[in-house]
């Protein structure tokens, strides 16, 4: 049988998706601010 899409790495995310990964860039940035903005209650995963 076929494995499952999503094989989830805890490092990983954090990697991609983290906020140190997000605060690196500009853009990456953009999105913490656009998410501050919105309220969101989380930034990053």
């Amino acid at each position: 049988m076929q494995k499952g899409t999503y094989q989830p790495k805890k490092r990983q995310r954090k990697k991609v998706h983290g906020f140190r990964a997000r605060m690196k860039t500009l853009s990456g940035k953009r999105v913490l601010k656009n998410r501050r903005n919105k309220g969101r209650e989380e930034l990053t995963r």
